[in-house]
């Protein structure tokens, strides 16, 4: 029997305390759900109050439109605290890391994205996993401009997929893009890559633009069609622009 978790009791488990916002786990026709009620989002001076809950749920149809399945089924419902986000638990493998700080850049399969210094004044690496499924996350990130893909946003399951969350500061219509996936700057795109982003630049345009035009405004969308375009016309993983910090901190 399909769960269902737009009218199913949400019941709370527990707070999830290394969030800055108020997040919590909870249960919904016994499936494992992220709880963040609207009321407990902390007000940010660049983000209007109140409008991150939306932003998860316009990442979510984004996601679908890309047919990558980054983020977890994700959706706007009311709760015990009131209305907010929910999304569909993933159970991460303790065991895998996508990315990771290490001092020295393994040969094959990583991509080595900042060097700089430990407290002992020893060499690290800020490195990510060289691999598809990382860099359709990345391809995404640069569409829905995410302003804090952190490693600890990155969820790695025991199948070898990678699930992106935490995406309420996204869709901004000035370039707020920090991410820790630098690693494929400058080179071209691939062919499915290019089609994921026309999928979305297209869906713009009907039932997605709709959907899209509850949760943000339309300088929002607008600005999403844009970064399709230029995506599209350049074929290549951008590389850090503008004023704004390059990576998120922490990175984990």
């Amino acid at each position: 029997m399909t769960p269902d978790l737009v009218g199913g009791e949400l019941e709370l488990v527990g707070r999830i305390t290394v969030a800055s916002n108020a997040t919590f786990l909870a249960t919904i026709d016994e499936v494992s759900v992220v709880y963040k009620p609207v009321a407990g989002e902390r007000p940010l001076w660049d983000f209007p109050d109140g409008t991150l809950a939306n932003r998860e749920a316009a990442a979510y149809l984004v996601s679908e439109a890309f047919g990558w399945d980054v983020v977890p089924r994700t959706l706007l419902r009311d709760g015990p605290l009131g209305p907010g986000m929910v999304q569909v638990w993933q159970q991460p493998d303790a065991s895998q890391d996508a990315v990771d700080v290490v001092p020295d850049v393994p040969r094959e399969g990583w991509r080595a994205v900042f060097r700089g210094v430990d407290e002992d004044d020893q060499p690290v690496t800020l490195i990510h996993e060289d691999s598809p499924v990382l860099r359709r996350m990345a391809v995404f990130d640069v569409v829905v401009n995410n302003a804090d893909r952190k490693g600890g946003h990155i969820l790695p399951t025991a199948e070898g997929h990678r699930y992106g969350v935490d995406h309420g500061v996204s869709f901004h219509v000035e370039h707020k893009l920090r991410t820790v996936l630098w690693g494929w700057r400058g080179e071209p795109l691939d062919v499915a890559e290019i089609a994921g982003v026309e999928r979305v630049l297209s869906g713009i345009d009907g039932d997605l633009g709709q959907r899209l035009s509850e949760l943000l405004d339309d300088e929002e969308v607008a600005a999403l069609a844009t970064r399709c375009e230029r995506l599209i016309h350049d074929g290549v993983f951008p590389g850090p622009s503008g004023d704004m910090p390059a990576f998120p901190w922490p990175f984990f």
